[in-house]
């Protein structure tokens, strides 16, 4: 096996492993710092890292600068992904105040088969295997969510864990739209400097109170979330996209929500009902199934019609 290939498989597994296992850093955060202050001090490590990554890669690979048309739309671009980004991210760590790691990874993780759904209203068209894909993982949204003792329905964390699921969607149907413009790793480090300064006013006008002793307390979990969940993580992304097949890439990455469960299981504690693994079950098949190109999909169903 050549060392694309290597890079292929070993990179986008360690940026799911990355991604998943920062569920547990953000969990533990949930009850020392609010969502929103935590939002900024992730922010910020983030778009340091990005901003001296953005300098090295120019100084290795020279190129034109940008002209005042681009430098425009690299703005308008951070503009619209930060702020996409920070509401997914705030409702992301609001949920985990109230729900598990893991089940937050697989909620999250619908983000994967909305983007074609929503990508509709922009124009792109979506096939008829994407709508049962959508329907197979809603189920086991359901079966992981809704207790079947007492037919309660989502939790408060769960909820917001979901609309976190559906701004990603429009935040990485705004990034493709984007990033054959600019940069990529320079728009990532533009929309998290919006999101530091977003949550930062957010976490003004919620009177959130963050004390010194709780982030001395964070402050492993902080790093950890904004150098490597969001910058070596998205770095090891575009070297992985950049060298393999976007569909084996996608597959890889997808993995995130059962590391989160493998994770919360480890460094949490957490554990599942029967009901809710099957749950999981679900949802991770039709993550991982909608990401199978048509021919391969197909090749799958006639496989298990014999």
């Amino acid at each position: 096996m050549n060392s694309k290939k290597v890079r292929q498989i070993v990179l986008p597994l360690i940026t799911a492993m990355i991604w998943g296992s920062s569920f547990v850093t953000q969990s533990l955060s949930a009850g020392h710092i609010g969502c929103f202050s935590f939002g900024t001090m992730r922010a910020v490590p983030a778009a340091l890292f990005l901003f001296l990554l953005v300098c090295v890669m120019r100084r290795l690979h020279p190129r034109e600068k940008y002209s005042a048309e681009q430098k425009k739309t690299l703005l308008r671009a951070g503009l619209i992904c930060g702020t996409l980004l920070t509401a997914a991210i705030s409702f992301q760590q609001f949920g985990l105040e109230s729900t598990s790691a893991g089940k937050a990874g697989f909620i999250s993780a619908l983000y994967i088969v909305l983007v074609p759904v929503f990508g509709m209203f922009f124009g792109k068209k979506t096939s008829g295997r994407v709508w049962l894909f959508v329907a197979v993982a809603v189920a086991g949204l359901y079966f992981l969510c809704v207790n079947g003792e007492d037919g309660a329905g989502f939790s408060r964390g769960d909820l917001s864990v979901f609309l976190c699921a559906v701004l990603f969607a429009f935040q990485i149907i705004a990034v493709d739209h984007y990033v054959g413009k600019v940069d990529g790793i320079e728009l990532s480090c533009a929309q998290f400097v919006v999101m530091a300064v977003l949550s930062f006013l957010c976490s003004l006008i919620a009177g959130e109170r963050t004390t010194l002793e709780a982030v001395k307390t964070c402050l492993p979990y902080i790093l950890y979330t904004g150098i490597f969940s969001s910058g070596v993580a998205y770095t090891l992304q575009i070297i992985a996209q950049k060298d393999g097949e976007a569909t084996v890439v996608s597959l890889l990455l997808s993995l995130e929500s059962f590391f989160a469960v493998m994770s919360g299981a480890i460094f949490l504690h957490e554990r599942m009902s029967v009901r809710e693994y099957f749950g999981c079950a679900l949802m991770l098949a039709a993550v991982l199934l909608s990401q199978l190109p048509e021919k391969s999909a197909k090749a799958v169903e006639s496989g298990k019609k014999e």
